[in-house]
């Protein structure tokens, strides 16, 4: 039986199988400076592994059902994450804080990091990209109620002390949440899925129409099973790095957020080279659409299932952020959404982006 197609060749079939491998040893074994390399040699073979795939499944289904798969394969790993790592601090209060620390950096990175890198990876080979401005205008409004709902407003509130909510105002909240998220998607993937299709011409183009070489329906499946194994690779290996990155942060003195950020990075990784990839590939489009179907599955599902978690183990989430991440945010969605409002790209934003990435993660680590 052959392993490798048109769509799957080896390499792609069995890193994460080679990843999945390695992590049962680093699971089993000893912590040790050799565990610790190979767990980093395992997490980057599953990210490259696993942006393949992803585009293999993006190739089959067209846009943007493509990038949605990967942004709720992400964000449902992340959520897993996040709850597993509150399950085992417990009573212990910087649990409290994680969700809202992780989720604020995937926004930070998604709206700075993946849209800066993109477009001026995009930029530089291909001088000025086109995108639609319908698709990032109601993906900027979806992301702003949301993350102002649950990132800024706890701060303001009367009923409960501190950057918490009430129970009953935290139900509401991820209920509102959860419904933003999924009027969003239904916009993206039925209502309006014209406005995410890439432009061609000047016209949206379906790329899953009539292409000849579309991947199989048997590769699309092992492609979304490789997916799927590489993430859980991929997070999983962070987690059994993070006592070693956290005795790193502790030698030099780092804020505790900078545990939610470093979860982040690596979260988001696969995503943030596909988004690159797809510039590179003079699809910007196809890069926007990652960024913001990732920001917005990101907190859209992770606040409801957290709050769900909070409010049945009785423990005080701590969503609201402090004056200076509040004043980073407003400034990040400002900017993006007077970069992104010509519907072309150039340098220029990029780099804007990629300095407010830098402004915020400095802040981070030097509060």
């Amino acid at each position: 039986m052959k392993f490798t197609s048109t769509h799957n060749p080896l390499w792609a079939t069995s890193s994460p199988i080679i990843g999945l491998l390695i992590l049962l040893v680093g699971i089993v074994a000893s912590p040790s400076i050799f565990i610790n390399v190979l767990l980093v040699v395992c997490l980057t073979i599953c990210v490259i592994a696993a942006v393949h795939h992803a585009e293999v499944i993006a190739h089959r289904v067209g846009e943007p059902y493509g990038t949605l798969v990967l942004a709720l394969a992400v964000t449902a790993i992340e959520v897993a994450l996040i709850v597993s790592m509150m399950i085992a601090g417990g009573e212990n209060s910087g649990t409290f804080a994680l969700a809202r620390d992780t989720v604020f950096a995937a926004v930070m990175l998604i709206l700075n990091g993946i849209i800066g890198f993109s477009l001026l990876a995009g930029s530089r080979k291909h001088h000025t990209q086109t995108y639609q401005i319908d698709s990032i205008t109601a993906a900027l409004i979806t992301l702003t109620a949301i993350v102002t709902l649950t990132l800024v407003l706890p701060n303001y509130t009367s009923s409960s002390q501190g950057p918490t909510y009430t129970s009953s105002q935290l139900l509401f909240v991820a209920i509102v949440t959860l419904v933003l998220f999924v009027a969003f998607t239904v916009f993206q993937t039925i209502d309006h899925r014209d406005y995410f299709l890439p432009l061609v011409e000047g016209k949206p183009a379906d790329e899953s129409v009539g292409d000849i070489d579309k991947p199989s329906k048997g590769e699309t499946i092992t492609s979304l099973v490789l997916l799927l194994i590489g993430l859980a690779v991929v997070v999983i290996s962070a987690k059994k790095l993070a006592p070693t990155l956290e005795l790193g942060l502790e030698a030099v003195a780092a804020p505790r957020s900078v545990v939610g950020i470093l979860i982040a990075m690596i979260v988001l990784l696969p995503e943030g080279v596909a988004a690159v990839r797809a510039a590179l590939n003079d699809r910007v489009q196809t890069s926007l659409n990652l960024a913001a179907g990732s920001a917005i599955a990101s907190i859209g599902l992770t606040i409801p299932t957290v709050a769900a978690l909070a409010l049945i183990m009785g423990w005080p989430l701590e969503l609201g952020l402090d004056q200076k991440s509040s004043m980073l945010l407003l400034i990040s969605l400002f900017i993006t959404s007077i970069s992104l409002r010509t519907g072309k790209t150039n340098k220029l934003i990029g780099m804007v982006h990629i300095t407010l990435l830098a402004v915020y993660l400095f802040m981070s680590v030097v509060p």
